[in-house]
C-alpha cells in the first residue's frame, strides 16, 4: 500500500525527532574519543605515571556512571528533553574547563563532569527514541544513537588529526600559545550548544505526556507526528494508560525481583551492557594512537589510521540500520559474537610475536611481518563485526525491551553497568598492555565468546513488538516465530 502524504510527512517528522535526540549520542562519541589524540602529549605536560594517564582517560566513564545512574529519575521528573539540556551544560562546562585546564586533577574535574553528559545521553536517547518511534521502524531509528556515536568518534578523530597537523604535533602550541590537544577538547563546544538548543525545540514523549496527565497533548503527537490514525490512537493511549503508573514515580525499588535481587529483565539489561564493554571496543577508539604508535606507526598515521577504522565504523553502522529491522537483534548479536572471537583471538596471536624493549613508559613493541598487517586487518575486523551487531543492537534493546513501567530506571541501571565496564575495561588496559597485549586480547576474545553464550541462552527477541507488549518476561527465550 502506498503512504499517504500525511502518513509521509509523519514518519520524516519521527525521523527529525529521533536525529535530534541521537545528537546525544554524536557528543557521547565526540566527548569519548576527543582526548585519544592528546593522550602522549597530556602524559608529558602533566609527567603522568601510566596508571594516572589511564585514570585521566578513564575518569569521564566514572562521571558517565554517575549521569546515567540519574538520568532516568531526573528525565521523569523534568521530562526526556529537559534533561537533555541538562546533558548539554554539562558538556558545555567540560570542554571550556578541560580547554583551559592547569593541572592533571581539575582536568579529571572536568572530563567527568563530560562524562555525566555522556551517562545523561546514553540514557535519553535510545528512551525517546523507543518511546516515538513505530514498532516497525524502531529498531532502525534506535539504531540512530549508535550511528551518531560513531560519528562523533570519526568527527572528533578528525578534529583531532588536523588541529595535530596544524600545530605540528598535539603538544605543540597552536592558538594564543596554548597546545592543540587543548584545542581539541575546546572543538566539542560548537556540537553541544547546538544539542541544547535543539533539544528545546522537540516535543516530550507520548508516554512521558500520559504519565504527567497531558493526554490531549499526547494523542495530538501520536496522530500527527508518529502517523496514527483514528482508533488507533485510543487504542495506543489505552495500551500506554495500562502500562504504566501515573500515581507513583519510577523507583530503583521497582527492579526488584528474586533473581539476586533484580527482575530477570533487569539482569539481562546489565549483562547485555557489561558484555558490549568487555569485549574491549573502547581500547581501539581510547588508546588507537598510542596501540599503532607502539607498533611502529608514527603520530600522523596513527591519528589517520584512527580516521578510517572510524569511517570503517560508520558504514558498518549504517549497514545494521538497514538490516535490524529485517534480521532482528538476537541473530545479529550472535553473529558479531562469533566475528568478535575470531578476530580478537587473531589479534592475540599477532601480539603474541612481539619483541617487546624497555618498560613502563620507555616499553617499546615491534611486530615482525606479516603480523603487523594482520593484526591491523584483525582490528579492523573486529570493528565490523562490533558496529554491525554490538553497538547499535545493544541500543535499540536498552531502548525497547523494559516495560513501560520501569523502563527510565531500568536503562538507567543498565547505563550505568555499562559505563562501570568501560571504566574496568579502560582503567586496566595499559596494566594489561604493560604485562601482555597478547593476554589483553586473548582476555577480551574469551568475553566475546562468553557473550555468545550468553545471547543464546538468555536473550530473546523483540523484533515487530509494541513496547507496551513489554513484560518482565519478554526476553525469555521462546520458540514461536518473530512478527515480520
Amino acid at each position: 500500500m502506498v503512504p499517504t502524504d500525511r502518513e509521509a510527512n509523519s514518519g520524516s517528522q519521527v525521523v527529525m525527532l529521533a536525529l535530534v535526540a541521537a545528537l546525544g549520542g554524536f557528543l557521547f562519541g565526540y566527548d569519548s574519543a576527543v582526548i585519544n589524540g592528546g593522550v602522549n602529549a597530556i602524559g608529558e605536560r602533566f609527567d603522568l605515571s601510566p596508571g594516572m594517564l589511564g585514570f585521566v582517560v578513564s575518569c569521564a566513564l566514572l562521571g558517565a556512571m554517575a549521569g546515567a545512574w540519574f538520568a532516568g529519575s531526573l528525565a521523569d521528573r523534568i521530562g526526556r528533553t529537559r534533561a537533555m539540556v541538562v546533558a548539554a551544560i554539562f558538556f558545555t562546562l567540560s570542554a571550556i574547563g578541560s580547554w583551559a585546564t592547569v593541572t592533571a586533577w581539575d582536568l579529571v574535574l572536568w572530563r567527568a563532569l563530560g562524562g555525566a553528559g555522556i551517562g545523561m545521553a546514553s540514557v535519553l536517547a535510545p528512551a525517546y527514541i523507543a518511546e516515538i518511534s513505530p514498532s516497525q521502524v524502531r529498531g532502525r531509528l534506535g539504531s540512530l544513537q549508535q550511528l551518531a556515536i560513531v560519528v562523533g568518534l570519526f568527527s572528533a578523530l578528525l578534529v583531532d588529526a588536523w588541529l595535530a597537523g596544524l600545530a605540528g604535533g598535539a603538544a605543540q602550541d597552536l592558538w594564543f600559545g596554548l597546545e592543540a590537544w587543548r584545542w581539541m577538547f575546546l572543538s566539542e563546544l560548537l556540537p553541544a550548544l547546538v544539542y541544547g538548543a535543539l533539544a528545546l525545540s522537540i516535543p516530550e514523549s507520548p508516554r512521558f505526556m500520559v504519565a504527567q496527565g497531558k493526554e490531549a497533548e499526547a494523542a495530538h503527537l501520536l496522530r500527527d507526528v508518529v502517523g496514527l490514525r483514528g482508533e488507533e490512537v485510543e487504542a495506543k493511549l489505552d495500551d500506554i494508560r495500562a502500562t504504566i503508573n501515573t500515581e507513583k514515580r519510577q523507583t530503583l525499588s521497582d527492579l526488584a525481583g528474586a533473581a539476586a535481587g533484580l527482575k530477570p529483565i533487569v539482569w539481562i539489561g546489565i549483562l547485555l551492557s557489561v558484555f558490549q564493554q568487555f569485549v574491549g571496543i573502547n581500547v581501539i577508539f581510547y588508546f588507537g594512537s598510542t596501540l599503532w604508535q607502539a607498533v611502529g606507526f608514527g603520530e600522523s598515521q596513527a591519528l589517520l589510521i584512527n580516521v578510517g577504522t572510524s569511517i570503517t565504523n560508520i558504514v558498518v553502522t549504517v549497514v545494521a540500520i538497514l538490516i535490524v529491522d529485517r534480521v532482528g537483534r538476537r541473530p545479529m548479536l550472535l553473529a558479531g559474537s562469533a566475528g568478535m572471537t575470531l578476530s580478537l583471538a587473531a589479534m592475540a596471536l599477532a601480539f603474541s610475536h612481539a619483541t617487546v624493549s624497555g618498560s613502563g613508559a620507555e616499553q617499546s613493541v615491534s611486530l615482525p611481518d606479516p603480523w603487523g598487517p594482520i593484526a591491523l586487518a584483525a582490528a579492523n575486523l573486529f570493528i565490523v563485526a562490533f558496529g554491525i551487531t554490538w553497538g547499535p543492537i545493544v541500543w535499540v534493546l536498552l531502548g525497547e525491551m523494559f516495560p513501560n513501567n520501569i523502563r527510565s530506571v531500568a536503562l538507567g541501571v543498565a547505563a550505568a553497568a555499562q559505563w562501570l565496564a568501560n571504566f574496568v575495561i579502560t582503567t586496566t588496559f595499559p596494566w594489561l598492555a604493560d604485562v601482555s597485549l597478547t593476554l589483553a586480547y586473548g582476555l577480551y576474545a574469551a568475553f566475546s565468546l562468553l557473550s555468545l553464550v550468553f545471547v543464546w541462552r538468555y536473550v530473546g527477541e523483540t523484533r515487530g513488538k509494541e513496547l507496551e507488549e513489554m513484560g518482565d518476561g519478554a526476553h525469555q527465550r521462546v520458540a514461536a516465530p518473530v512478527p515480520a
